[in-house]
């Protein structure tokens, strides 16, 4: 699957491959920095992990019943979340997540593999919006909606400086 962007960098509109498909992310002209992302619904991501000790409600400091801890859980939505839609991002950007709303509603014990999967339901300018879903080798054990934004590395780095600096100052 290959999921690589195939773009010429500078232009108008950027290039890219998601699996087998061309989909479009187009900078608006009147402002350089504006992009406007042309990410097809139905795009999906996957996560997986093994529940070990380190997973566990007790490590993690959400409980003590040893457990998949709902952070783990919600980190492995995310990984999902990421894998869907990163390599369909124009070069210099990435998403960060903004909001996350999902149930934890089954408990899965250690030694036993979890599934996170999130797909594109819409993008509105910025924000792309999943649909999250978290399963263990027997059922459902979470689920929900997931919004992110995609940001200029660049300028969102320089922000987080300066509110370090900021920070530093006091």
């Amino acid at each position: 699957m290959d999921q690589s962007l195939a773009s010429t960098r500078g232009s108008e509109e950027d290039s890219v491959n998601v699996v087998g498909r061309q989909h479009h992310c187009r900078r608006d002209s009147s402002y350089p920095m504006a992009l406007v992302l042309d990410l097809p619904p139905g795009l999906k991501g996957v996560a997986e992990l093994v529940v070990g000790e380190q997973h566990t409600a007790p490590r993690i400091g959400s409980g003590r019943i040893r457990v998949l801890a709902t952070p783990v859980m919600i980190n492995l939505i995310e990984a999902a979340a990421l894998a869907a839609v990163e390599n369909s991002l124009p070069e210099e950007h990435q998403s960060l997540g903004t909001r996350l709303d999902v149930s934890h509603i089954a408990a899965t014990p250690v030694g036993m593999r979890v599934r996170a999967t999130a797909e594109v339901v819409r993008v509105e300018g910025r924000t792309i919006y999943l649909k999250v879903r978290a399963e263990d080798e027997r059922e459902l054990i979470g689920e929900g909606t997931h919004e992110r934004v995609v940001v200029n590395l660049e300028r969102f780095d320089k922000r987080v400086q300066d509110k370090a600096k900021l920070a530093g100052s006091r």
